[in-house]
């Protein structure tokens, strides 16, 4: 184990923190962390006209609700312009770069002339030899890097392999432009160096960029970091991931009612492999997590199997954490403001209560939170439509002549509760079903809650009593 290695996350602020920035950051954590490292956050915000505070904030909000953690204070790529500035002055000074006078209708005509000759468009190199004096009085030209024109550059991958570009498809491309300001392509590599990153995780998109930024490497005579290059994220129909597929960001993640441990599992799956192992903690995939384990084929993005692995999670999440995370999202849950402003000590100790019986059958938090809307519920209870058509005359005057049992059990329990209700289905010749579900339609609102009985344990003698008998008095 090494303490030098130094992994980076570099988005754009230009949205929320998406699905597969998420897994570039999660992976690059995970790799620094089992190698006794660091992860360093850089905010890529040179372009300008798109770069917000807002989406900033979103994504230092996403990381961190992820549970993912950066060293030091965020990284802005575009406070760092008069080095990237710096670094190709002094290639220009080294002649490892040129100023580059070529006007729009010259580029314009270029690439015409490539595309007619089935050539990829390429910059032809004109100003390569050519000294500025040549350059029209007041011309502002463009800073290239003077790439080697044959042989071939080679990215060595820890996932794709060994890949090699031919230099002349990599051509002399833009270093810093006529205004002074950097190309993405520049201000990675002076970044990632002056940073000390020794090893780089991210999208298979970005591999054409290794190519030409090795370029810029091996000019300055920097070292390289260790590369991996990730396919993207798919649909489960294959196509690109997409917003309709569950492109979202986190944000709309933990709204959805999921949990960040759950999301984690997930995403940490999506690409890469620890033998047959599906639901890992952090402190395993820390411990597990490498280059070997990554595959080259696409991962496929299913909704279905992130909701399964979430319930997991539910189901054996602590009942304090649960109501925590319900907390976290119930502002912006429908209803769900009101639902926050009763919760009093004793709805809160109701909540924990119910949360054994709740979690059995919930996938998200939003679940949770619907199953138990039935705790701040006030009689008269709103029925939902199958709850209204299953209390009918005949039920209602079933719940009536139990009342009186239940007003007489010297103990009030879903154990008690429950004897006295399957004593009464017994003398009556019904099966327990017949009685119990009136009940909890008439406790709850609903036909689906957790177990009746134990909701009326939760929901303890005098309000289960006052809610039977407002639906009794209906008969």
């Amino acid at each position: 184990m090494t303490s030098k290695v130094v992994t980076r996350f570099a988005p754009s602020p230009t949205g929320f923190l998406h699905i597969g920035g998420a897994r570039t950051a999660l992976f690059n954590w995970l790799y620094a962390m089992g190698h006794g490292g660091r992860m360093l956050l850089r905010i890529e915000d040179t372009d300008r006209e798109r770069s917000t505070q807002a989406a900033v904030d979103a994504i230092l909000d996403g990381l961190s609700w992820l549970g993912i953690e950066w060293d030091g204070d965020p990284i802005s790529q575009f406070a760092r312009a008069e080095r990237h500035r710096e670094v190709a002055e002094h290639l220009l000074a080294e002649g490892k770069a040129y100023y580059c006078f070529a006007t729009p209708e010259e580029l314009t005509e270029m690439r015409e002339k490539a595309r007619a000759e089935g050539r990829p468009p390429r910059y032809d190199g004109r100003w390569r030899d050519r000294d500025p004096s040549e350059a029209p009085p007041g011309a502002k030209g463009v800073i290239r890097i003077k790439a080697p024109q044959d042989g071939e550059t080679i990215v060595n991958d820890k996932v794709q392999g060994r890949i090699a570009f031919p230099n002349k498809d990599l051509d002399d491309f833009i270093l810093l432009r006529s205004d002074g300001t950097p190309t993405y392509m520049h201000a990675v590599v002076v970044d990632d160096h002056d940073m000390g990153v020794t090893h780089i995780i991210r999208g298979d998109d970005h591999l054409t960029n290794a190519g030409r930024q090795t370029l810029i490497y091996n000019a300055l005579g920097w070292d390289i970091p260790v590369m991996g290059h990730v396919p993207l994220i798919h649909g489960p129909d294959g196509a690109k991931l997409s917003k309709r597929h569950g492109a979202l960001g986190a944000e709309a993640y933990r709204a959805m009612g999921y949990l960040p441990e759950a999301l984690r599992n997930y995403l940490v799956r999506l690409g890469w492999a620890h033998g047959d192992d599906e639901i890992m903690s952090t402190e395993q995939m820390i411990e597990w997590f490498g280059f070997d384990g990554l595959g080259r084929a696409p991962a496929r993005f299913d909704i279905a199997k992130l909701q399964a692995l979430n319930g997991h999670y539910i189901r054996h999440a602590d009942d304090d954490y649960l109501v925590t995370r319900m907390l976290d999202i119930l502002p912006d849950v429908k209803g769900g403001e009101a639902m926050a402003r009763d919760l009093d000590s004793e709805r809160y100790h109701q909540l924990i209560a119910a949360m054994p019986g709740l979690k059995e059958r919930a996938k998200t938090v939003l679940d949770l939170i619907d199953g138990a809307a039935f705790l701040f519920a006030r009689a008269p209870l709103d029925l939902d439509e199958k709850a209204a058509a299953l209390l009918d005359h005949e039920t209602r005057e079933l719940i009536g002549e139990l009342i009186p049992i239940l007003e007489n059990l010297p103990q009030w329990d879903a154990e008690s509760t429950e004897k006295a209700v399957r004593d009464y289905a017994e003398s009556r010749e019904l099966k327990l079903g017949k009685v119990a579900q009136p009940l909890r339609a008439a406790l709850t609102g609903k036909t689906v809650s957790p177990p009746v009985f134990d909701v009326l344990a939760v929901l303890g003698r005098d309000e289960s009593l006052e809610r039977l008998t407002d639906q009794a008095r209906a008969a």
